[in-house]
């Protein structure tokens, strides 16, 4: 095959832009044979971001000939040639319009996107820009947004992907063939050609030992499996029996494994701290900032603590991002620094693994939409499956609608056959439970320790010594976990499992077997399942108009408020219902009603389907049915104990969002006060729960954090010690905090019009000192987006670059990657940048907090927090909203200092820090930098003169 790879760079990003520069790869029988490359004369002048962007000028392009020339010299060169390009849509529709403007034909030939090939090449691929392709391929790219460079690195990046297709296991080649089956666009011609060419070149297929069931994997048996055959070799013997010495042993090997390996002193605290309350028997909440160690400071006194007590320690984080780190950074290193063999696992919820019988049935049956998405989601799926070793999500990089592909495939409690499974012993579930339970540390995440609760401790290995990590997320979690949040797509997810169309579901494919099966009385059988299919589109037309009433509700009520990002939220109350509450009481029986019907003629028919289960192989088709009818179960008895609001202990809440309308509905409801739950679950029955974060204490107390998970009394019997940590840095030195006593107070949410000119202008005459290197928290998305573009207009010309969460991107990792690949970056950051991102070293110098941290006083929870503290007579603002506040803002705060060489400059512009009686709360919590307060013109200048000390 012969390939042209082509690329353009243009004044702008748009269709009608000019075309400023050419460049063009052929590639011929996997080699390159010609190049092209060349300036174009756009006759305009050539915007200054697109210049700053590439590097082409009004002067490279003054001489250069004009796109006619250009197409007459490279035009030749595309004959018999399948087209490729990197976003092949774009230069794609250029280039027709630029043969038809020179008078040549369009092209008529294939046309192939790197983008496509990327997907399904490499599944785990997280960002598909060019410039990050090529570094991640080893592919040499060394003028990005060149035509020339571009073109090159699109060519080798093409024959990349070629060349892993035919690494691939054959069966993982003739599968995925199958998904682009009838060929309707050019990528599945393309792979129906590379299938034929891998078949030929195959004499000897060598992967013939990872297939199994038609799939190709990279995983065995689990309990074969070579990581867990030495699980019961592990002699404690090599620990030290003093505690003492065997952290001076530790402290040795961290000299030796690093030339500059500094002893931290909070660090080694922390080691002791956690070790005594274990041996204690005694709970800790312990605050640890940033740069203690924390990681190490828990996981080297819990494994020794474990392994000395044949104990199994269980280690909780918030995040999945938060275990990835510890199980691919953490644990390696204490691998090769501990004096005994440890085994570690990571656990995460079900759902987050795939079901190979669910994924085998899907690809079998070809339940697989017939769209270009679809199909690349199933073939990257098929990709993955032949390298996975855990069978995670987060290992997959999916594209729009590949999280609702994963839905049909991911692993669920209520539809697993267990033993009875073909799939049982390459289960990617199990295997993590297996493992999970041979392991002496299992490092799993808040929400799954929630779920073990409410699955009655069936999910995890059985522990009594916990470390909760980002302990300040806990109660939260827990509330969550604890509630329901029904959305209109819940019910709409289990009807399509039952009955998508005519062909797919599990009733349609039921009805389709009893059809051929004379042994039993199928006709009796078939009835009762078109009875059952009439039901669940009526139930199907009755919840849209159920819906459709919760939307009404939502959308007429005058004390809505509406959320960031467009979301709609109404708070109910049993005593103030709306006035159409009692039809959609009304209608929410009707559905009750039905689907009692729907669910005994579903027990029939699986009743029939045990009966009859070993014989004609039912039993995937019953254990979906049964998961399904679980399901239906959930939901029915959710959505009553929704529209009832009978608990009094709870809050409930509608959100929708106007654009999407009935279909964005969401019926939320959570616990207001968890505390004695978690008590009842965790902390008196548990040996020992050690609470860690950089954030626990307000003014250097514990109160709030002891008062939210009920852990006061606790504290008083002396079975529960508090533990503040020196800092690590010396903030005095490494930071200054300026507040410009004169700035204009914030009016509204979203900041008066004065306010936003004001911050705008100071932001400028900041960046301009610091040349960028600058993050700015929002505490409003839309505020955040005005800002953005003032500082857009008046700094870009300038050579700044300016991202903005929900406007460049919304994903955190890639905005954090592009403000630390720009050399003078301005980051405007809300909600996930106040907590979780580390931008160490000098691009991060500055960091603005534009508004105190404070959740609006309308969260249906926090209203409901606050009603309840009221009815205790409590001041709800100084027991609940401030303290929540000031943590989220210690949060923020830690996003500046991240090692002991940083130094930089917070700014606070919002001046309630000082001008209220609680603003001090703020200032008192941080860990001790230098605090001044001024007029703003004086500011830049002080930032000036600190820089310079």
């Amino acid at each position: 095959m012969k390939f042209a790879v082509l690329d353009f760079e243009t004044t702008g990003n748009q269709f009608e832009d000019r075309i400023i520069q050419v460049g063009l790869v052929v590639i011929d029988n996997k080699i390159i044979t010609e190049t092209y490359t060349s300036f174009v004369n756009p006759q305009i002048e050539i915007p200054a971001f697109i210049t700053e962007l590439t590097g082409i000028s009004n002067n490279m392009v003054e001489n250069a000939p004009l796109i006619n020339e250009v197409i007459t010299q490279f035009q030749p060169m595309l004959k018999d040639c399948i087209l490729v390009a990197h976003h092949a849509a774009f230069d794609y529709g250029l280039l027709q319009k630029a043969l038809a403007e020179a008078g040549y034909p369009t092209f008529h030939g294939k046309v192939l996107d790197t983008i496509d090939l990327l997907r399904l090449m490499y599944p785990e691929m997280t960002s598909l820009q060019l410039s990050m392709v090529s570094d991640s391929l080893g592919i040499h790219h060394d003028k990005p947004h060149q035509a020339d460079s571009d073109a090159l690195a699109t060519a080798n990046i093409l024959m990349q992907c070629i060349e892993r297709f035919f690494n691939l296991p054959l069966l993982t080649v003739q599968r995925i063939s199958q998904i682009f089956e009838p060929m309707t666009d050019d990528l599945a011609w393309f792979i129906h050609e590379l299938k034929a060419e891998v078949e030929l070149e195959t004499s000897l297929d060598t992967n013939t030992h990872k297939y199994f069931r038609q799939f190709a994997l990279n995983v065995n048996d689990w309990s074969d499996d070579s990581a867990d055959s030495n699980l019961n070799q592990f002699e404690p013997s090599n620990l030290n029996p003093s505690f003492e010495h065997f952290i001076n042993e530790i402290k040795h090997s961290l000299n030796e494994q690093f030339e500059t390996y500094k002893e931290r002193p909070a660090q080694e605290q922390m080691i002791h701290e956690i070790y005594q309350s274990f041996e204690n028997e005694q709970h800790l909440m312990i605050e640890a900032s940033t740069g203690t160690g924390k990681s190490l400071g828990y996981l080297i006194p819990s494994l020794y603590f474990g392994l000395m007590n044949h104990e199994t320690i269980l280690v909780s984080t918030n995040t999945i991002n938060l275990q990835a780190q510890l199980m691919e950074r953490d644990i390696p290193l204490l691998h090769k620094i501990f004096p005994a063999h440890f085994r570690a696992a990571v656990l995460k919820g079900r759902n987050h693994y795939l079901c190979l019988r669910k994924f085998e049935s899907k690809i079998n049956l070809k339940d697989i939409a017939d769209t270009r998405e679809d199909r690349i989601t199933a073939g990257q799926m098929l990709v993955w499956l032949s390298e996975t070793n855990h069978g995670d999500d987060e290992e997959v990089s999916f594209g729009s609608k590949g999280k609702e592909f994963w839905m049909d495939v991911a692993s669920d409690a209520d539809s697993c056959l267990n033993r009875a499974c073909p799939w049982f012993k390459k289960c990617f579930y199990h295997r993590a439970k297996y493992q999970a339970n041979q392991a002496d540390v299992v490092i799993t995440n808040h929400s799954m320790i929630m779920t073990d609760v409410i699955a009655e401790n069936r999910l995890l290995p059985s522990y009594d010594h916990l470390i909760i990590d980002e302990a300040h997320h806990f109660e939260q979690v827990a509330s969550h976990h604890l509630g329901s949040n029904l959305t209109y797509f819940s019910l709409i997810k289990i009807l399509n499992w039952l009955y998508k169309d005519s062909k797919n579901g599990l009733l349609p494919h039921l009805r389709f077997q009893l059809e051929h099966l004379e042994e039993i009385d199928g006709h009796l059988y078939i009835g009762k399942i078109d009875k059952t299919l009439e039901k669940l589109i009526q139930i199907k037309e009755e919840w849209d108009i159920l819906s459709s009433m919760f939307f009404d509700v939502i959308m007429n009520k005058r004390n809505t408020s509406t959320m960031e990002a467009g979301q709609i939220v109404l708070r109910l109350k049993e005593d103030q219902q709306p006035e159409s509450w009692s039809s959609i009481t009304t209608t929410e029986q009707n559905i009750y009603l039905e689907l009692n019907e729907v669910l005994k003629i579903c027990n029939e028919l699986l009743t029939i389907l045990k009966e009859y289960q070993d014989e004609y192989d039912f039993q995937s088709l019953a254990t979906d049915l049964s998961g399904a009818m679980k399901d239906l179960f959930q939901l029915r008895d959710d959505l009553r104990l929704f529209v009832q609001m009978n608990d009094y202990n709870e809050v409930y809440w509608i959100e929708a969002n106007a654009h999407f309308k009935h279909k964005s509905i969401q019926l939320k409801r959570v616990p207001i006060d968890v505390s004695e739950i978690l008590k009842q679950n965790f902390f008196e029955v548990k040996n020992s729960i050690i609470m860690t974060s950089a954030t626990m204490s307000v003014n250097e107390t514990f109160q709030y954090s002891l008062e939210q998970i009920g852990l006061e009394d606790d504290l008083k019997n002396e079975r529960l010690r508090t533990v503040q940590l020196p800092t690590a840095f010396n903030y005095r030195e490494q930071s200054l905090v300026c507040i410009p006593r004169d700035f204009p107070a914030i009016r509204g949410a979203d900041g008066d019009e004065h306010f936003i000119q004001s911050l705008t202008n100071s932001l400028i005459d900041v960046a301009i000192q610091t040349q960028g290197r600058m993050l700015v928290l929002f505490t409003s998305y839309r505020m955040l987006k005005q800002v953005h573009e003032s500082l857009k207009d008046a700094l870009k010309p300038q050579g700044f670059q300016i991202i903005g969460q929900g406007v460049d991107s919304g994903n955190r990792s890639k905005l954090t990657r592009m403000f630390q690949n720009s050399d003078k970056g301005i980051l405007l950051g809300a909600s996930s940048f106040w907590e979780g991102v580390d931008i160490p070293g000098k691009v991060l110098s500055c960091l603005a907090i534009v508004r105190l941290p404070f959740q609006p006083p309308n969260d249906p929870v926090v209203e409901a927090k606050c009603d309840y503290l009221k009815e205790k007579k409590q001041n709800p603002f100084m027991k609940y909203s401030v303290p929540q506040a000031v943590i989220r803002f210690k949060q923020g705060f830690g996003r500046l200092i991240r090692t002991e060489k940083d130094k930089g400059i917070v700014i606070i512009y919002d001046t309630r820090v000082i001008h209220t009686q609680y603003g001090k709360h703020f200032l008192y919590s941080l860990p001790k930098p230098k605090i001044e307060h001024m007029k703003s013109e004086q500011m830049v200048p002080r930032i000036q003169e600190w820089f310079l000390d």
